[in-house]
């Protein structure tokens, strides 16, 4: 059986390992790196399936590919994916939800930890010459601080595990999972409002959706401890980041590590770049020598399974 794979958009070195998946599969593979949706109608009329990293597959553009079959987002989120309309038109969209756990798992404990225990600032301020040998703030112990978790899937189980393996009380909220998820790992459960109001470090690791999309906005900032960190390497949408640059600069909070935001890049005139106390990083948790090959051949492999009609491994619809 033949079929033709397009390659709507990514950032890749090259995609040697994604064509030799296909096209031992008797497929064949076409990079178009289009953007937009009229980019990808015209250079895509004929793909019996997409890889997609970010290009945006929306209604539009699904009604305008009739022999499309199945969409492959590289990557866990699906933001640049109408999944309802690929339902309505018969279209399989899956993701790669089970690379770079450990990547992003760890990128989100660095901040953390760097934050927790004040390394930017006295860093500078060593560089500065003002030698001191207690820090610029109270630094409580991390056997006396929560590390809480908004979202409990795979990342956020990660983070769990090295979050208890340095000593912090760990707490988390997800409806979705189960009790028995947080019990086996020594998590707490609770509510929202409970980790909002109760963690001295908040990690999200949620889904952007019209529930989440500015999660962390004023009123809730203003409802935390004064001495508490923030920590997104999940969804930039999932905070209101002009509400956060006000509450860092106020001292509503203490500090932030961030690795993702809702507009990317974020420009350099952005309030959050004249915080201080912000770390922020160009979303590259996911990032790792071996987790850009694992991303490639997951996904040319997913997609093959949906052309030649054999069992999916991450359908999300």
């Amino acid at each position: 059986m033949s079929f033709h794979v397009v390659y709507t958009d990514h950032g890749f070195p090259e995609s040697d390992v994604e064509r030799s998946i296909i096209e031992a599969a008797g497929g064949t593979l076409e990079v178009i790196q289009a953007r937009t949706e009229d980019d990808i109608i015209e250079q895509a009329a004929s793909a019996d399936g997409l890889l997609v990293q970010w290009a945006p597959i929306t209604r539009k553009v699904l009604e305008s590919l009739p022999n499309c079959k199945i969409v492959v987002r590289l990557g866990i989120g699906v933001d640049n994916v109408d999944v309802s309309a690929a339902s309505d038109h018969g279209v399989r969209v899956c993701n790669v939800p089970d690379y770079c756990i450990d990547e992003v798992a760890d990128h989100a404990m660095a901040l953390a930890l760097a934050l927790a225990r004040q390394l930017i600032p006295v860093d500078r301020r060593v560089r500065n010459g003002n030698w001191a040998i207690i820090p610029p703030a109270p630094l409580p112990s991390f056997s006396s601080m929560t590390f809480g978790l908004a979202g409990f899937g795979r990342i956020a189980r990660g983070v769990a595990r090295r979050a208890r393996a340095f000593g912090f009380r760990v707490s988390g909220y997800d409806p979705f999972a189960n009790e028995v998820d947080f019990k086996n790992r020594g998590v707490e459960r609770v509510s929202l409002e409970d980790l909002l109001i109760g963690s001295d470090i908040l990690s999200l690791h949620c889904p952007l959706t019209d529930e989440t999309r500015h999660m962390i906005d004023e009123s809730v900032l203003f409802k935390m401890k004064s001495n508490a960190i923030v920590i997104n390497t999940a969804r930039g949408g999932l905070i209101d980041l002009k509400a956060l640059a006000a509450a860092l600069k106020t001292g509503q909070i203490s500090s932030a590590g961030l690795d993702v935001f809702e507009t990317e890049p974020l420009g350099a005139d952005h309030p959050i770049c004249k915080c201080d106390s912000a770390i922020l990083t160009s979303h590259i948790s996911w990032f790792s020598n071996s987790s850009i090959p694992e991303l490639q051949r997951k996904a040319a492999e997913e997609i093959v399974r949906g052309l030649l009609g054999d069992p999916l491994v991450s359908p999300l619809n």
